[in-house]
Formats: C-alpha cells, sequence, structure tokens
C-alpha cells in the first residue's frame, strides 16, 4: 500500500510510536498512526517492535539482580540535619530565605517610623539637594520673621518658623507650588546651610480633616536629612546635607 503523506514532525513521532494504539494519549501521535495505518512500512515497524518485544519478555531475570537494588537501597546514605545544613545547596537557600527575612524586616522598622506627609517630606528634599542660594529671593533679617511676609505677601496662614530657628539668620526664601499644587515656602538660613521648608500638612481623603502628629519626625534620603513637625495644620522641616543626627541637637532643646 502507498504510504500517506506525512509531515516531518509525524515521521519523526512515527519512529517512536507504542505496539498498542491503547497506550496513545497524545493527540499529535494518534493523528500520526492513524495516517500510517496500513503502510506497509510501518506494519513492518510494527512486527520488528511486536517480535522484539516478546524476545525481551523471554529474557529471564538473575536472582543477583533483585538483591543487588535491594543491597544498593540500604547503602544510601541517611540525611540528618547536621548533614543537611553542610550540604552547599540548602546553606545556599537558607542565606537567601535569610536575606528575604532580613529585607521584609527592615522594610517593616522602616515604615514605623513613617508619619503623614512622609511623601511631601521626601520629595522637598530632593527640591532641597538641587536648589541653590542664588535662586531665591535675597533676604537679610531672622527666619523667624518671614511668617508675616509669608503672610502678607502669599496670603499663606501659620507658615511661621518654630522658635528653635526662628533666631537664625536668612539670606534667601521663595514661595512656590509642588506638584500637587500646594504652596510651598522656602527659607535658606546662613547657619550649616540649612534649608527650611512649610508646607501644607496632609489631610484626611474622606473627612478632609488634618492628620495630625505630635513632636519631631527624621526622614533620610540620599545623604539628605530633614526633621518635620506639625502645627496648625501646617508641617514645618529643617533640610540639611547629612543626617537626622546632625538636625537633632536643634530640635531636642526648643528655644523659648
Amino acid at each position: 500500500m502507498k504510504a500517506a503523506p506525512l509531515s516531518r514532525q509525524q515521521q519523526v513521532l512515527l519512529k517512536c510510536a507504542p505496539i498498542s494504539e491503547e497506550l496513545i494519549n497524545d493527540r499529535s501521535m494518534r493523528a500520526a498512526v492513524f495516517r500510517a495505518k496500513g503502510t506497509d512500512e510501518f506494519a513492518n515497524q510494527q512486527g520488528f517492535d511486536r517480535a522484539l518485544a516478546a524476545l525481551v519478555q523471554t529474557i529471564p531475570i538473575p536472582s543477583e539482580v533483585p538483591e543487588w537494588f535491594e543491597g544498593l537501597a540500604a547503602a544510601a546514605p541517611k540525611w540528618g540535619w547536621k548533614k543537611a545544613i553542610r550540604n552547599p545547596a540548602v546553606g545556599a537557600v537558607g542565606i537567601a530565605f535569610l536575606v528575604i527575612a532580613g529585607v521584609f524586616i527592615f522594610q517593616f522598622i522602616d515604615h514605623l517610623r513613617d508619619f503623614p506627609g512622609i511623601g511631601s517630606a521626601r520629595k522637598l528634599l530632593a527640591a532641597a539637594s538641587s536648589t541653590r542660594s542664588v535662586l531665591l529671593e535675597p533676604v537679610s533679617a531672622d527666619a523667624g520673621t518671614l511668617g508675616d511676609l509669608f503672610f502678607m505677601k502669599h496670603q499663606l496662614q501659620h507658615y511661621d518658623v518654630p522658635p528653635e530657628f526662628a533666631d537664625f539668620r536668612a539670606i534667601g526664601w521663595r514661595v512656590f507650588d509642588d506638584e500637587d499644587g500646594r504652596r510651598v515656602a522656602q527659607i535658606w538660613i546662613v547657619e550649616k546651610k540649612i534649608q527650611l521648608f512649610l508646607f501644607p500638612a496632609e489631610k484626611d481623603p474622606k473627612t478632609g480633616a488634618v492628620r495630625e502628629f505630635s513632636g519631631w519626625r527624621y526622614v533620610e534620603q540620599e545623604g539628605w536629612a530633614g526633621a518635620v513637625r506639625e502645627r496648625n495644620g501646617v508641617c514645618f522641616m529643617a533640610v540639611l546635607r547629612g543626617q537626622g543626627k546632625d538636625l537633632a541637637p536643634y530640635v531636642s532643646k526648643p528655644k523659648e
């Protein structure tokens, strides 16, 4: 009988086709066998495979083979916890789990220090790192006196510098809108080139109430640090290049 035209894939499948069609579970294999059924070439292949299978069935299994496998299974070393720890693969997996756990713990502890408005504070840290004093309006006055200027010129209420920084000499100021369109006041003082920011406190999106928090909170980012506090719906932040501990002396003992 003339062989049906088969694709290259079907020809490959036929070469490893099982003897019985009942053992075929693959759809592609079943289709290839169906197309080749009845051809002399496939019939010869099936006849050879059946003869070979029958020959294999007649070969006796030496009695030593089962005993050899049983001995091999018994001789296999048992893994204790000490040996498992010394295994490089187990050790690598354990180290990976420890690193992942450490990252989660670090992030959890870091979030414990979050406060309402920390997102805005971090954005202003980035703004402080790119600001130069020459870009601000020049001024020569105590930082504490600029609250009246902000109110009279920009109608910004409660934009008052707290006593801890009120007596430091200011050399520049400006008022600008942040990414959310909120008014931000910025002051540059001589003391360690500290920059002061005053911006609206975060509000509850449902009630519109100010999300208050007490005391000074610290935020650090890319070599810059800020100390933030909230009062009367306005956040004040002092920023410098360094760490939070560099700002601690200024806020630990408020000036009267």
